[in-house]
């Protein structure tokens, strides 16, 4: 005859039972909220790309050098987020300056070398070599943040990279060229490479906004010497450059560079270096609207190619949301 089971068995059996459910629950409530912000840091980075662009329709009005204009803008923004910092409770610490060192170095590298590039080469030749990031940082995003690219989205990405050539390409018949100035172009796009990926990094040791702050101070003590050193005008700006280093303080810094970082803490690091494809695009769309600059039919084909290329990178992380966050948690 079965024995019948003890109110010890029984117990157990009801809590392997419940506890198997609440374990369940736990797990889709975990996972719904990875989603929730993965989805929050996409929009981040795409809020944050577009104001990035209005820097190309800002920067057309402003009388000045590019390591000049480089100096005051960030350093306009480095003392707003500091004071920002201190009504917030958390005062910015000398420490961060240490911290955030690799971030403001590529920053501030990246600004120069470009700057330098421009000098040297087209602005085509510059910013073709700039699309190429996402590549860099898909590699240094698999190898060492442990990120799953899948085929279908490097596929997209390429994509992508080739609608921005078009668009960038068919803007100007510049044909002013010098390897030098190439070479300099590629080192600009190592080292904001490098600015994303310390990004990434820098959620092990302070917030975003501590890491942004850091950053713009570092691109401040960069951009002031190397301005002088390169026989800049470096004097007080004027009334009017003031109104719009202000304007492309709050625009590509407050929102661009402090919703980037706070984004890539939150999204996959080369699905934020991939987004970056929308600035040429935006920035063509912003200058046709504000500053009369024509775009071509193949341009705004181009335009659609990208926009729809990068559409399908999100909707892909959308649907299948489980390896990219997974991924991003293996960090």
């Amino acid at each position: 005859m079965a024995r019948s089971a003890g109110p010890i068995e029984s117990a157990d059996r009801c809590t392997g039972r419940y506890g198997a459910r609440v374990t369940t629950t736990a797990a889709d409530a975990g996972a719904d909220a990875e989603r929730r912000e993965l989805s929050r840091g996409l929009v981040g980075a795409l809020i944050a790309v577009c104001a990035w662009s209005t820097g190309t329709v800002l920067v057309a009005g402003i009388d000045m050098g590019g390591l000049a204009t480089g100096f005051y803008r960030f350093a306009l923004f480095a003392v707003g987020i500091v004071v920002w910092m201190h009504f917030a409770g958390t005062p910015f610490r000398l420490r961060l300056l240490r911290d955030s060192m690799w971030g403001g170095l590529a920053l501030g590298g990246d600004i120069a070398l470009f700057f330098s590039a421009v000098k040297l080469t087209s602005i085509v030749n510059a910013t073709i070599i700039g699309a190429l990031q996402p590549i860099v940082v898909g590699v240094v995003a698999a190898k060492f943040f442990g990120e799953r690219v899948r085929s279908r989205d490097v596929m997209w990405s390429l994509i992508a990279i080739a609608g921005v050539f078009v668009v960038v390409s068919a803007a100007t018949g510049d044909n002013h060229n010098d390897w030098r100035g190439d070479l300099l172009a590629f080192g600009a796009m190592l080292t904001w490479s490098a600015y994303f990926i310390a990004s990434k990094h820098s959620k092990n040791t302070m917030t975003s906004t501590e890491f942004t702050a850091g950053t713009a101070i570092w691109v401040s003590i960069i951009c002031l010497p190397l301005g002088f050193l390169l026989g800049q005008d470096m004097s007080w700006p004027s009334w009017s450059n003031w109104v719009l280093l202000g304007a492309m303080a709050i625009s590509a810094g407050v929102i661009g560079h402090t919703l980037m970082n706070w984004s890539l803490v939150r999204i996959p690091l080369w699905i934020g270096s991939t987004f970056t494809l929308l600035i040429p695009v935006f920035s063509a769309l912003l200058a046709w609207a504000f500053l009369d600059e024509p775009v071509t039919w193949i341009q705004a084909g181009a335009m659609a190619v990208v926009i729809g290329a990068l559409t399908a990178i999100v909707h892909g992380q959308q649907t299948a949301p489980d390896a990219t966050v997974g991924a991003a948690e293996a960090q």
